[in-house]
């Protein structure tokens, strides 16, 4: 596993977000694995690729994880150009590895958010002491901090957020961190189309109880708005009105419209749109068919290359141009 970094240049109509990802010998691969992952699918699905990345640890070189692979590495530099760093977890707790307050400051005084992860949660709360109380960490670290160390409870949410700094359960919840942060970069039908193609049914947000305290998962945390999503994936290719998914539902048009603000930060009609068009673009890249075809796949009879433009910023015939350019290329 080398470092990757990805392709797409910034220019003045198409943002990129820069992330590095810090390691030290012993990480933990399941975390890399979540961010580096759901970003390449994240670039896939869209027209252009948002997101590149890069690996950084104290001296640069290989890396090891835990589990045996290795990753590429830069050096720390003094001032990180990235818009967000995530620290991964590690085996080994007391690593003095994970002891980055340093540089740690120098992303969040550029600007930078900080994701840290169980192990490097558990550090910065060791580290910080007291005025840590409030971040969250994997609940075993939250166990070892009391237990072993005497300090107070880090709590029990996925992920918590002050400030720069976001510290989080690590594991296989990094999944939700890095679809969250997703959905606030680009949209909620990209984190939900990134999910489906990771096989990820549910999106948690930062406040939901990790796992050992039986709480039961849903997509969004409302059950009418899960509900109103699931019948939104089922009729892609013939979408039902607002008026009838409301109906099934049971509850009035402005309360739905209400759920899908204050969890989605969209309209219903917008979302089920941008919904279908990730989907309408996912087919794009990935099959053969006419984008007459995908624009009936995905429930626009008609107009389809003047939404698709509008939405991604380049018409559907030049990505299937680019694409069939690149992969000549190969």
């Amino acid at each position: 596993m080398g470092m990757h970094q990805g392709q797409q240049k910034d220019d003045a109509d198409h943002k990129v977000w820069h992330f590095d990802i810090v390691v030290s010998d012993g990480f933990v691969l399941i975390e890399v694995a979540a961010i580096t992952d759901l970003l390449r699918i994240a670039n896939r699905t869209m027209a252009r690729a948002p997101f590149k990345w890069t690996f950084r640890s104290a001296k640069g070189g290989r890396v090891a994880s835990y589990s045996g692979p290795l990753v590429e590495t830069e050096p720390f530099i003094q001032k990180p150009e990235a818009d967000f760093a995530f620290v991964i977890g590690n085996s080994n707790p007391d690593t003095p590895a994970l002891s980055l307050t340093q540089t740690i400051s120098a992303y969040t005084y550029r600007g930078a958010k900080v994701y840290l992860l169980a192990e490097a949660a558990s550090r910065y709360i060791r580290d910080l002491g007291p005025e840590a109380e409030g971040h969250t960490t994997h609940w075993e670290n939250s166990i070892f901090l009391r237990e072993r160390l005497g300090m107070f409870d880090a709590g029990h949410a996925l992920a918590s957020e002050t400030g720069p700094i976001i510290t989080c359960a690590g594991m296989g919840a990094t999944i939700d961190v890095v679809l969250a942060l997703i959905g606030r970069l680009t949209s909620s039908a990209t984190q939900m189309t990134a999910a489906n193609v990771m096989l990820h049914e549910n999106i948690r947000d930062f406040g939901s109880l990790q796992p050992f305290s039986g709480v039961k998962p849903t997509i969004t945390g409302d059950s009418d708005l899960d509900h109103c999503i699931r019948i939104m994936q089922d009729n892609m290719e013939e979408p039902v009105p607002i008026n009838e998914i409301v109906d099934m539902l049971g509850i009035s048009t402005r309360s739905l419209e209400r759920k899908f603000k204050t969890f989605l930060r969209a309209t219903p009609n917008t979302f089920y749109r941008e919904m279908r068009l990730s989907k309408a673009n996912n087919l794009l890249l990935n099959t053969t068919l006419s984008v007459r075809e995908i624009g009936l796949a995905c429930g626009f009879p008609s107009g389809f290359s003047g939404l698709y433009k509008s939405f991604f910023g380049v018409t559907p015939f030049t990505v299937r141009k680019s694409r069939r350019a690149g992969a000549s290329g190969e």
